[in-house]
């Protein structure tokens, strides 16, 4: 199979509007687009039944209690581990594309309803994204995180941040998984019945010194 986004190329960094938070001109963190990126995939393999989209980010800080703070840096050698940002289950083969903005479209404070979405004529699941625990004790910002969140890493890390758009191909029409599921969960489920799979990989930082002009731009509002 392969993956490719009219939003990012596979490689580059990921432009702001699809990014959870971004730096505003004088370098403050504030939020973003956090739309959806456009993605389509070809050469779909047959016995194919079904897809499932993931978004991974394979840099997160494993402790995280460095994250954010004015008094020190997040050392490029800190353990990394991953962090969840969208798992999309029961994509039907004949589905070929997914528009921008079209699950995801701004910041949704204690997070969008799910796990059913509809999307034109589709309807499919998300799972929740790891932003559920990570705003677990904010209360202005709790909530169950469902679908498509996008990347907001600590800025003041010093490593640039990967996230992997990994699409796979199912034989199984639908997944078994608890009404209530975590991208963790797909993980599990879809052992044993991946035929193919295509990623494509985007970078992105909100560290000041580390920035490309695409995590810049104006804010937005939820």
């Amino acid at each position: 199979m392969k993956l490719v986004s009219d939003s990012v190329r596979n490689g580059r960094p990921l432009p702001a509007e699809y990014a959870f938070g971004m730096l505003d001109q004088g370098g403050k963190v504030v939020l973003s687009g956090n739309r959806n990126p456009h993605l389509a995939w070809s050469d779909v393999p047959a016995g194919a039944e079904s897809l499932v989209l993931l978004c991974i980010d394979g840099d997160a800080p494993v402790d995280a209690k460095h994250a954010n703070r004015v008094d020190v840096s997040l050392s490029a050698l800190e353990p990394r581990g991953d962090f969840f940002h969208w798992s999309l289950v029961d994509i039907p083969v004949s589905r070929r594309e997914l528009p921008a903005g079209a699950l995801s479209n701004a910041v949704t404070p204690h997070g969008k309803p799910g796990p059913e979405i509809i999307v034109g004529d589709l309807a499919l699941r998300q799972g929740l994204n790891d932003y559920t625990g990570w705003f677990a004790h904010d209360a202005a910002m709790a909530g169950n995180y469902y679908g498509y969140d996008g990347p907001c890493p600590p800025w003041n890390d010093e490593r640039v941040h990967h996230y992997i758009f990994r699409l796979y191909a199912l034989d199984v029409p639908r997944l078994e998984l608890a009404a209530r599921f975590t991208c963790a969960d797909v993980l599990n489920a879809i052992h044993g019945h991946i035929i193919d799979e295509a990623q494509l990989i985007a970078t992105y930082t909100l560290n000041p010194a580390l920035a490309p002009k695409a995590a810049r731009g104006k804010p937005k509002t939820a």
